[in-house]
């Protein structure tokens, strides 16, 4: 192990598509779901040769020992019968409980890192059962990209192109708590889901505006009924002309928009947050967690 601090870019996420079943005997519920990974990052540095220390900044409102980057560091350090001798420092960019899978990419990028660190090998099954074990979301930020993904939503199935658009992410002050979400999800009579071949198809033969019309998430009327908030970002980046799709990340409580372009994407962000919503412009990327340049 060497003493440079090693950087690693923690990507965040939407689901492009996202069909949740019945509830399973596990108690979980089957998944089907697209993932697409964004320019917008966390950054997570990682100091070797020092006694273990984690922080978070700014701080998210979870101890140290809950965050699930501090887990991830313990959960490699058990299945490798490694010390943990390394400094974590977390710099958040992504918005908590949003549903941009912000603390599973910080997970995955101290996954990443400390087998950087330790020189393992990059397809070592140990990373993925790690991840595996932290949430559902950390496995896919280990390759990043756009991935299908089914089980409760870890299993990964196969590789897709990743789509090239620029995204605008809004987001209301108020979050969904991932439980309340799915017991709201629970109570509402099931709704079929469309077909996933239109967003595949899209994505293979690249064209965005079929990609924008495929957006699915059937999670959406429970988190809206939590968090009326969110039918109002779906409706107001819906009705511009230069969005061709928007659906809500995860179980919310932040919205996304696939735009025609960076000003346009920019400009909504700005209308937004003039609206005191939390929001960006970014873009997809077709990486996951990656090394930062020191």
């Amino acid at each position: 192990m060497g003493s440079a601090a090693l950087r690693v870019s923690a990507p965040a996420k939407v689901n492009l598509y996202l069909s949740v079943g019945a509830r399973r005997p596990d108690g979980y519920h089957d998944v089907t779901t697209v993932l697409q990974a964004l320019e917008l990052h966390d950054t997570v540095t990682l100091t070797p040769g020092r006694p273990f220390s984690f922080a978070c900044t700014p701080d998210v409102g979870v101890s140290a020992e809950d965050n699930l980057a501090y887990r991830a560091a313990r959960g490699m350090a058990e299945r490798f019968g490694r010390a943990l001798d390394v400094a974590i420092e977390v710099e958040k960019r992504i918005p908590s409980a949003a549903g941009l899978g912000g603390a599973s990419a910080d997970a995955a990028a101290v996954v990443r890192g400390l087998a950087v660190l330790w020189d393992l090998k990059s397809d070592d099954p140990g990373l993925v059962a790690v991840a595996r074990a932290l949430g559902s979301d950390v496995p896919f930020f280990l390759v990043g990209g756009a991935a299908l993904y089914r089980g409760r939503g870890d299993v990964f199935v196969r590789q897709l192109p990743s789509i090239d658009a620029d995204v605008v992410l809004v987001r209301p002050a108020e979050s969904v708590a991932t439980a309340d979400a799915y017991a709201a999800f629970d109570s509402l009579p099931a709704a079929p889901s469309p077909e996933l071949r239109a967003l595949t198809d899209a994505l293979r033969f690249r064209e965005i505006e079929l990609a924008g019309k495929s957006l699915h998430n059937n999670m959406t009327p429970a988190s809206q009924g939590l968090v009326p908030a969110i039918g109002e970002i779906l409706d107001l980046l819906s009705a511009d002309a230069g969005v061709l799709g928007a659906a809500m990340a995860g179980s919310g409580s932040a919205v996304f928009g696939i735009c025609t372009g960076p000003d346009v994407a920019a400009r909504l962000a700005t209308e937004a947050r003039g609206s005191a919503f939390w929001a960006t412009a970014t873009r997809t990327t077709d990486h996951g967690c990656v090394l930062e340049p020191a």
